[in-house]
């Protein structure tokens, strides 16, 4: 029976740069996916990189590290992460303001510059000035998420790590509270440590092992279009964002009960209008997101793209028609907007990285400071001398520990 050093649960972009990092430091590693096909957010994710958004010194830090290190990354993958730079523009709804939503931005690092709608729609002719009352335009970053994941994916086998598609059913326990492997339909794995990085599924995988985490998911709705015949030089999403209230809402404490069950609503479902265009040439339109308890629940296709096709007509009228196939997945998100980074309270031997409000732009940096970290912590010191991110004093893993929560 082979122990590896180290048992990945989810085979995302969080979980394959984490396996990357780890099999760079001359760790065994090993990455348990259960699609072949990757589903989830990784897969449906827009693909950008909020660079300019952070608004504490915190979070300026990472987003600085996380474009930097993305800017290597193509190269050191060998393979084309499709990282490019692109326009942002923030569309603001009729109703609002457009000097006031202007004046919430200036809290982040890079502070935005305020279009009219006449000016918006010169920049992209085929949004409807008489559906907004101004933009927002920001530098942003961009990515292929999938692409991304499968360059790191690549990488660690390259380095050693080993990749089974098989889905985990269970922790392995060798005593009490001491995580030792875990259990798929196929095998049992073993390994000194397990890192839990199956996103919106990360929950209910801890809460079926008995590890309650202040882990949360929305159920976010997509409409991914074939390649068209035009070009877009920008990303288009709405600068009133309403899913940053629900999720504060559905996160909130006296909320937690709420989460134990199974089909619950936590939050009245919100539409966010926005826009990407890929390097293909193909668009992504959505997104809706619902706040269910269930991570398996039932949603209806047909009302949901009837929805955003509704919403889409009204910003982008040449859009709304378009053949398309709607997409469905969870996105992880945290109470305080920041990922949970470390080991899981009373649990030896297991840890988590998962629960990424801004998560292209984070993780990889991240995933590298946190395989320092792990290796550190698991008597491979001399694997990781040369990092300065390496050991058991990164303040920064230190403040994104599950703990946190328990002070």
């Amino acid at each position: 029976m082979k122990t590896y050093d180290w048992i990945v649960v989810g085979g995302g972009i969080t979980g394959a740069a984490l396996g990357y990092e780890l099999a760079k430091r001359g760790l065994q590693v090993l990455l348990l996916e259960q699609h072949t096909n990757l589903q989830g957010a990784s897969r449906h994710s827009y693909g950008g990189l909020a660079y300019w958004s952070g608004a504490t010194p915190l979070t300026r830090q990472l987003a600085k590290e996380g474009i930097d290190r993305h800017g290597h990354l193509s190269a050191e993958l060998e393979a084309d992460t499709q990282l490019r730079e692109l326009t942002l523009l923030l569309t603001i709804d009729p109703e609002s303001d457009p000097q006031i939503v202007a004046q919430e931005y200036q809290k982040f690092a890079i502070a935005p510059q305020l279009l009219t709608p006449e000016e918006t729609h010169a920049q992209e002719p085929l949004i409807n000035p008489h559906a907004i009352s101004g933009a927002l335009q920001l530098p942003h970053g961009h990515i292929n998420p999938l692409l991304t994941t499968l360059a790191y994916t690549k990488a660690m086998e390259r380095l050693g790590g080993t990749v089974h598609y098989e889905q985990v059913l269970s922790l392995i326990s060798r005593r009490e509270e001491h995580i030792s492997g875990v259990s798929t339909a196929q095998a049992d794995y073993h390994a000194s440590g397990v890192v839990v990085c199956a996103g919106g599924l990360s929950r209910s995988l801890l809460k079926a092992a008995g590890f309650s985490v202040p882990l949360y998911f929305t159920h976010a709705e997509s409409i991914e279009i074939p390649p068209v015949d035009f070009t877009f030089q920008s990303i288009v999403m709405p600068a009133n964002l309403q899913r940053s209230k629900m999720e504060s809402l559905a996160s909130a404490k006296t909320q937690d009960q709420l989460w134990e069950g199974e089909h619950y609503e936590l939050a009245p479902p919100i539409m966010d209008a926005g826009m990407i265009q890929f390097q293909d040439q193909s668009l992504r339109l959505g997104q809706i997101s619902r706040v269910l308890s269930d991570p398996h629940a039932s949603i209806d296709p047909a009302t949901s793209e009837a929805e955003i096709r509704h919403r889409i007509k009204e910003i982008f009228p040449s859009l709304a028609d378009l053949s398309g196939t709607w997409n469905h997945c969870l996105v992880t998100f945290c109470r305080d907007y920041l990922p949970l980074v470390g080991s899981i309270p009373e649990a030896n031997g297991l840890y988590i990285f998962s629960g990424f409000s801004n998560p292209l732009v984070f993780i990889p940096a991240l995933a590298q400071r946190f395989a320092a970290y792990l290796s550190s912590n698991s008597g491979n010191s001399s694997n990781s001398s040369n990092s300065s991110n390496s050991g058991n004093d990164d303040d920064i893993i230190q403040q994104l520990s599950p703990s946190r929560f328990m002070k």
